[in-house]
Order: structure tokens, then C-alpha cells, then sequence
């Protein structure tokens, strides 16, 4: 194996403590990925890895080998970019993760026109609620609706998601509509929990001066999967703060009805994350700048 590739499988089996993950993400077999790092460190003459039947961590010569081939390989991409055309075509495996809801809404709106344009492109895309190990599980970038904790990644704001309240016509005519935040106490909220022991959510909203409130409801149920959550608000099981993106089609058709417009929850950001790269691959990068526009032009106000 020639070093360039054995540096590739070396830093994706840095990344994702695995050499079985690294064989699958690269179609190579599994004594390849281990004949390749054993390649290397004989090379250099010192170990990269510890290894154990649990995990694969980095030694702290392969720590600064790791940080070290990164930049000499982000070199050669910027070095063979220098003499591809524009128009070249594009091609290799992308993996994409996004929330189900803005997939479902958002990329396949545009995504059989964006594989039309590039044949020679394979897209995996993965649609969860769950928040994905980016490098971890190699990914390639991923789209994320929400705060932004500090994880390191570089990110790309899209934009804000104007939320919208709602309930169904059942919910209103059984406990009444709401007409105010005191009101609240007597209504049931639809909880959301993205991953197990976050903190119980409330009715959030943004007053006229700016600042937010947060009202703490009852309710019986909590989910962690958007289709859930406007499921359960047809339903009739309580009152939900959603993007209006997700529940566009239920509103004109009269199933879900807006509620407390004078309260609106604040918008939350939507934003491109992907790893820290001086060059980005050019599939990668025309994904992005391709996904940036269908969100920005046609979804986030």
C-alpha cells in the first residue's frame, strides 16, 4: 500500500478508534486497514496506536503523527485542486446526517436533480433525532437544528427556523384555547427529549422587549422523534413548539391549528457542521453549498 492511502487509513482509524469501522468506511479488508498501520509505524519507526480488545487510542507520537498527516494530506488535495477544472465531475461516497424532519421536508425536496447533475456521486444519508458522533462515525458533515454546543467542528450557519405553536382543533374544543402564558397551567404540553436525562423542556416564548420566558407545563407524554411529536399534537394529546417547516402541510390542511401567535417561541438556528479541514473535499464542499441554498431559499425565514 503506497503511504498516501496508508496515511488515510491511519487517521480514520485515529478518528473512529476502530479498524473494522475504518475498513468498512474505506471497502478495504481488515488485515489491509491493520497491514497499513503496521506499515506505518515501521516506517517511523515508533508505535501510533495502543491496542485492545475494547478500543484503539492514539499513542502520543500517534497524536503528533495524526495532526501531521492531516496537514500533509489536506497539501496534496490542495495540490491536485490546482489542476482540476470547474466542471470536472465529481465523484466518491458522501455521508450526510440530518434531523428525519428536515430531511424529509428539506433534501429530498431537490436531492434526485442534485444526483441527476453528478451520476458518479454515492450519497448516504442518515436521518435520525439522535445527535451523531460526526468524526466518530465518519460523517462528512451534518446538518444541526438547535444551540451549538463547543465540539470543535467548524460550523455554518444557515440561518433561523421560525417556530410556530400549535394544537389540534380536537385538544382546543376539548380543554379551550389558550389566550395567555397564565393560561397555560391548566393546558397540557407534549414534551420533547432528544436524548435520555436531558432536561425536562417547557413552553418557551419571546416577549416584545425581547426576553424569553419559560412557562413549566404538565403532560403525560414525552418523545424523542419529531414525526412523534406532531403525531401525538394531531392527536389531541397536548399543545407542541415546532418549526413551522415540519408542520406547514397539517396547518392549511386544518388538522393542526396555530395558537398563542402573540407568544412565539424563538426561532432556533439551523447550521452546516463538519470537521476541521484546510481543504474540504470538492464533493463535500459543492454538497454544502448546494444544501446551504435549498435551506436558505426555500425554508428558513
Amino acid at each position: 500500500m503506497d503511504k498516501i492511502t496508508a496515511m488515510q487509513v491511519f487517521i480514520s482509524v485515529a478518528e473512529l478508534s476502530s479498524f473494522s469501522r475504518t475498513a468498512d468506511r474505506m471497502g478495504l479488508p481488515k488485515g489491509s486497514v491493520s497491514g497499513a498501520i503496521q506499515q506505518l509505524e515501521n516506517h517511523f519507526g515508533t508505535q501510533l496506536l495502543h491496542r485492545t480488545t475494547r478500543k484503539v487510542t492514539l499513542t502520543q507520537d500517534g497524536q503528533r503523527c495524526y495532526v501531521r498527516c492531516q496537514d500533509l494530506l489536506a497539501d496534496i488535495e490542495e495540490l491536485e485542486g490546482m489542476f482540476r477544472t470547474s466542471n470536472a465531475p465529481l465523484s466518491g461516497r458522501l455521508r450526510v446526517d440530518m434531523p428525519s424532519g428536515l430531511a424529509k421536508i428539506v433534501v429530498q425536496q431537490g436531492l434526485a436533480a442534485f444526483l441527476s447533475a453528478h451520476p458518479d456521486l454515492e450519497l448516504e444519508l442518515s436521518s435520525s433525532d439522535r445527535r451523531v458522533d460526526l468524526i466518530q462515525e465518519g460523517f462528512d458533515c451534518v446538518v444541526r437544528v438547535g444551540t451549538l454546543q463547543d465540539s470543535g467542528l467548524i460550523a455554518r450557519p444557515l440561518g433561523q427556523l421560525q417556530m410556530v405553536n400549535c394544537a389540534s382543533p380536537a385538544y382546543l374544543e376539548k380543554q379551550g384555547c389558550p389566550q395567555t402564558a397564565a393560561d397555560l397551567q391548566r393546558h397540557h404540553l407534549i414534551h420533547y427529549q432528544s436524548a435520555q436525562g436531558a432536561p425536562r423542556d417547557k413552553f418557551t416564548y419571546v416577549m416584545p422587549q425581547g426576553d424569553i420566558q419559560a412557562v413549566d407545563m404538565q403532560g403525560a407524554l414525552t418523545v424523542n422523534s419529531t414525526e412523534s411529536y406532531s403525531a401525538a399534537c394531531i392527536a389531541g394529546l397536548g399543545i407542541i413548539q415546532v418549526p413551522i417547516i415540519g408542520v406547514r402541510e397539517a396547518l392549511q390542511a386544518g388538522t393542526l391549528v396555530s395558537i398563542l401567535e402573540h407568544l412565539p417561541a424563538p426561532a432556533m438556528p439551523v447550521s452546516l457542521l463538519y470537521p476541521h479541514r484546510r481543504n474540504l473535499a470538492m464533493r463535500v464542499q459543492v454538497f454544502m453549498d448546494w444544501m446551504s441554498e435549498v435551506i436558505r431559499k426555500q425554508y428558513v425565514e
